[in-house]
């Protein structure tokens, strides 16, 4: 009878696991940035602890602050390059390499089965290859760091269904936000979240990153696809160690069940301030945008990239539009298959890979009074920018929206 979560628990605190039960639990792989290694390195010589539990197990990016955007964030990434020197931190990925959550997939850490924490609260992209990963704060880290070990308490688990095919010009971000909008920002906190349905199946490895990054926006402790070929397919030749794909009992305990039709789904727009409040774009189409934000940990892949320059396809963009590929490899793909020539001609400003905007670090904060439709996972107020204004859409909207500089509907021009 148990979940997904409750296995994967199970098998890492060596003990069977149920939800509610509180273990301690044997990471398989921890992973801080620049913006939170930051605190976990400082708590962790605090300790008074010389040295990490396994460096093979740790991966540090640096994405957040990339390139540094004054003298203190270069002088704070200079002490943690430091210190991954002293500590034999073999898995650092410096400025440019790309965001944490498209690096780790990429170097085939994310990998079925897996117990994945990350110092970052979006780290539960990484079920979508079947782990359970979840975010923890800097002095968590700093215990993995180390002891390899986590206190953790085994999440209930909702298990939500989407059946149907999405429509064209709908996208995986769309259903995300769909589901965000009927389950609530607080609606599975502290929850595990299993996803199924066939608009599950049907969507991409990429989608399926999509779809879980944004699970922490409705509270969730994480959100797991079932591993499939897809998986499998993408994890050939990369994955970094033996993986054991991990799937509930068919009698499995869910604390609740939600069933979603994928048909019934249109372009979705998270409307300021909240990530829950989101409606169709019928209802806000025409809004006057001072910006447009491509990228992020939730919509900067390669696909992302493909999808705005078909829609574009060299027109000129009538609003200031700014795209960060989410890591050097897409980047380098993007370059080779046209994709980035395209948007220059476009009009399209391209960023060095990294968050950059998104959490208003650099190269793309608004001000007050201006509105930004971002492919990002959040609108918080001041997010981006004091007084700014942040809707959020999939790259279809971004991109149609773009061309009229106002919050269009993707299928006129898809």
């Amino acid at each position: 009878m148990p979940t997904i979560s409750e296995k994967i628990l199970s098998r890492a605190s060596g003990k069977t696991s149920l939800a509610d039960d509180f273990v301690i639990a044997n990471i398989d792989y921890a992973m801080a940035h620049d913006g939170t290694s930051v605190l976990a390195t400082k708590a962790f010589k605090e300790m008074g602890v010389k040295k990490v539990w396994d460096p093979e197990r740790i991966i540090i990016p640096f994405d957040h602050i990339v390139p540094a955007n004054n003298e203190n964030a270069a002088k704070l990434q200079k002490g943690i390059r430091q210190w991954i020197k002293e500590q034999g931190i073999p898995n650092f990925y410096d400025v440019g390499e790309g965001i944490c959550h498209q690096v780790l997939p990429e170097q085939g850490f994310a990998m079925p089965g897996k117990l994945i924490i990350g110092a970052d609260s979006h780290s539960c992209t990484y079920g979508a290859f079947g782990a359970f990963a979840t975010g923890v704060g800097a002095t968590d880290m700093a215990e993995i760091f180390a002891s390899g070990k986590l206190w953790l308490r085994v999440p209930q688990t909702i298990r939500i269904n989407v059946e149907g095919k999405l429509a064209k010009g709908v996208s995986a971000k769309d259903m995300t936000l769909f589901i965000i909008k009927n389950v609530g920002a607080d609606g599975a906190t502290y929850k595990a979240i299993e996803y199924y349905g066939k608009a599950i199946s049907d969507l991409s490895i990429s989608e399926r990153m999509t779809l879980c990054n944004m699970s922490i926006e409705m509270g969730a402790k994480t959100g797991i696809v079932p591993p499939d070929d897809k998986t499998y397919k993408y994890l050939e030749g990369i994955a970094r160690d033996t993986y054991t794909p991990v799937y509930a009992d068919k009698d499995a305990k869910y604390s609740k069940e939600l069933n979603f039709d994928a048909n019934e789904i249109e372009p979705q727009i998270a409307i300021p301030h909240e990530v829950d409040n989101v409606t169709g774009v019928g209802a806000v189409a025409g809004t006057h945008l001072d910006q447009v934000f491509i990228g992020s940990c939730t919509n900067g892949r390669y696909e992302d990239l493909e999808i705005i320059a078909r829609i574009l396809g060299g027109k000129k963009v009538k609003v200031r539009t700014i795209v960060l590929p989410a890591s050097r490899s897409v980047l380098i793909k993007a370059t080779e298959s046209g994709i980035i020539s395209t948007l220059l001609r476009s009009g399209v400003i391209i960023a060095p890979p990294g968050c950059g905007p998104c959490l208003g670090a650099h190269m793309g904060v608004i001000c007050e009074g201006e509105a930004c439709l971002s492919t990002s996972n959040r609108n918080f107020k001041g997010r981006m920018g004091t007084g700014g204004l942040i809707y959020l859409s999939s790259p279809e909207t971004a991109a149609a929206s773009a061309l009229k500089g106002e919050i269009a509907d993707p299928r006129e021009v898809v």
